[in-house]
Formats: C-alpha cells, sequence, structure tokens
C-alpha cells in the first residue's frame, strides 16, 4: 500500500510525512496526560508510534527504489524481465517508469544479440557444409575436381564472403561507426550503374526500365550507399520477377523530398511481411528466399543506410507485384 502516490513531487511527500508524524505524535502525547500517563512515558509512546507512522508512509516512497535495486541486480545477471511498480506520480514515479522502458529495450537488444547469433551461426553454417562435403567426396575420390565442382565451390565461397561483408557493415552501421560521404550527384547515373550491375545476374527475358523526372535530377547523399541500397533492391527485384517482366526503377522529386521506386511484377509481398522484411535475417516464403542465395541482411542494410541519410523506406502495394519506395531530402 502506498498512500502518499497521488502526490506528484518527493518534496510534497516530504512535508505530508512531517505534518502527520508530528500531529500523530502530539495527538498521542495529549491522550496520554489526559489518561494519566506522565511526560516520560506519553513520549515514549509517542515516539513509537510516530517512527511507526513514518515507516508505513515512507515505505510507499521507498519501494520502487528497492524494487530498481533488486531489478538492476537481476538484470546483471541476464534477467530482464523484471518491471518497477509505477503507481506513483513524483519524481520516483517517473524515474520507476524510465527504468521500465531501459529494462524492455534492454530485453529487445539482448533478444536480437541472441538472434543474430543463431541465425548467423545458421548462415555460416549452411555454406560450410557444403564446401565440406564437396571438398570430402573430392578428397575420398569419389567426384572429379572439374569445372562445375570447382565453380559450386566458389560459389558457397563467394556466398560467404557476401554474409560475412554484410555483418560487418550491419554492425558497423548499427554502432555510427559509417560516416556518410556526402556529395552532389545525378540520381539518373546511380540509378543505371545500379539496374547494370544487376543485370549480369538476371535471367534470359527479363527487362528493366529507369526513369527520373527531372532527368537532371541531383541530390546530396552517399553516392557509394545510395547505389548499395538501389542494387540491393533490385537484386531482391530480379530474385522474385518472372522471368519476362519488366523491373521499373524510377526517380522523381516530390515536395522537396526525392522518392525511389523499384517495382516488380513478382508474387509481392503481404501486409504482414510488409512491416518485417526491413528486420535482420527476416525471411518470409515471399519476401526473401535462402535457396537463391538471399541472407536476409540486404534490406536491413539498407534501412540502416536510408534512415542514416534521414530518409523513410517502406513497402507499398503494386498490383501485381511489389513496390519499394525511399523517400530522402531533396537538393536544396
Amino acid at each position: 500500500m502506498r498512500p502518499l502516490d497521488s502526490l506528484s513531487s518527493i518534496k510534497l511527500k516530504l512535508g505530508a510525512v512531517i505534518i502527520v508524524t508530528v500531529a500523530v505524535t502530539t495527538a498521542v502525547v495529549v491522550v496520554g496526560l489526559q489518561l494519566g500517563l506522565g511526560w516520560v512515558l506519553s513520549a515514549l509512546v509517542a515516539a513509537v508510534i510516530g517512527l511507526a507512522a513514518i515507516q508505513f508512509l515512507a515505505r510507499g516512497m521507498t519501494s520502487p527504489l528497492r524494487e530498481m535495486a533488486a531489478a538492476a541486480a537481476a538484470m546483471s545477471a541476464g534477467d530482464y524481465s523484471r518491471r518497477i511498480r509505477t503507481t506513483s506520480r513524483d519524481e520516483v514515479g517517473r524515474l520507476a517508469a524510465a527504468f521500465n522502458r531501459m529494462a524492455t529495450e534492454l530485453a529487445e537488444v539482448d533478444r536480437f544479440r541472441r538472434e543474430l547469433i543463431a541465425n548467423a551461426s545458421h548462415e555460416l553454417r549452411t555454406p560450410l557444409s557444403a564446401l565440406q562435403a564437396v571438398l570430402e567426396n573430392v578428397a575420398d575420390g569419389l567426384q572429379e575436381p572439374d569445372a562445375q565442382t570447382i565453380a559450386a565451390m566458389q560459389g558457397q565461397v563467394d556466398r560467404l564472403r557476401r554474409l560475412v561483408e554484410q555483418l560487418l557493415d550491419l554492425s558497423r552501421l548499427e554502432a555510427g561507426a559509417v560516416p556518410l560521404e556526402r556529395t552532389s550527384f545525378r540520381v539518373a547515373d546511380v540509378l543505371r550503374d545500379s539496374v547494370a550491375e544487376a543485370r549480369l545476374h538476371a535471367p534470359a527475358g527479363l527487362t528493366f526500365s529507369v526513369s527520373v523526372e527531372p532527368e537532371d535530377l541531383t541530390i546530396e547523399a552517399d553516392r557509394d550507399r545510395i547505389h548499395q541500397v538501389i542494387l540491393t533492391l533490385v537484386t531482391n527485384a530480379v530474385r522474385h520477377a518472372p522471368a519476362d517482366s519488366t523491373i521499373g526503377v524510377t526517380a522523381a522529386e516530390r515536395g522537396g523530398e526525392v522518392t525511389l521506386d523499384v517495382v516488380d511484377r513478382g508474387e509481392g509481398i503481404s501486409p504482414e511481411d510488409a512491416a518485417r522484411v526491413f528486420q535482420r535475417f527476416y525471411r518470409s516464403d515471399t519476401a526473401r528466399s535462402a535457396r537463391d542465395g538471399g541472407s536476409g541482411l540486404g534490406l536491413a542494410i539498407a534501412r540502416w543506410i536510408v534512415d542514416l541519410h534521414g530518409g523513410a523506406i517502406r513497402i507499398t502495394p503494386a498490383e501485381p507485384g511489389c513496390r519499394v519506395s525511399i523517400s530522402l531530402p531533396g537538393p536544396r
């Protein structure tokens, strides 16, 4: 029970404790004298009752601090489930609310850390197991080290390299250790360079269209990082677009912002998946696939890069298919 929780200041609570204690002790002394207990006995009884009143009232003031101390000790041991009762409206109550928010964030960080370790271990184990199997077959003479075998092993090595680079890139981005080298450049040049690179791995029959309005649209950003984002989105579109379809890459200036869109005519992304595709290692049947080489990190890195530029990235409806839209601050 916390009888002073309704008071909004620790000073008011201390004042209330003093006033109540003085009133109680005075009343006890007066009653004791009236009952003929004498000054000494009345004062002793009043002191005991006054201390009990202080203990009762102060306990509600200090209990959140004791709870925080216990919760902090539990958190140091890895338990982030403890929460503090936040019925108090004073400074201690606000501190308890902040403590609960911190505990929630730490629990989320710890969950991300555990998932990252588990997912990274799984992603690394898959190509390593494939490499080990092929190398053992070659060493045992069960498989010839022909060009096809070497190419398969090279593909797994490339997958390992991409995964390690993406993990390092994501780690640096999350730590804020990636400074942006902002320059002014033509958006059309970056879009065409990204499409040209993605076209090298595209199946026959898949076409691309690039449209920029106005054609000489410029933006001030980190060119290499924007190229990385567009290449990631176009590569994802290549994985999911039908072979005889067209992937559209557009850019336009609207309302002081530069909007970049990558549209494919594939199976699309459900609304449930659209809210989660930018999470690390997240995959769905339609959004990401490990079978075609996706690691589940590309979109997470793209989101971090866009966030660092002060922009936003989102999935918007496209019929049929999927549209990924990026909004970046426009030219100044």
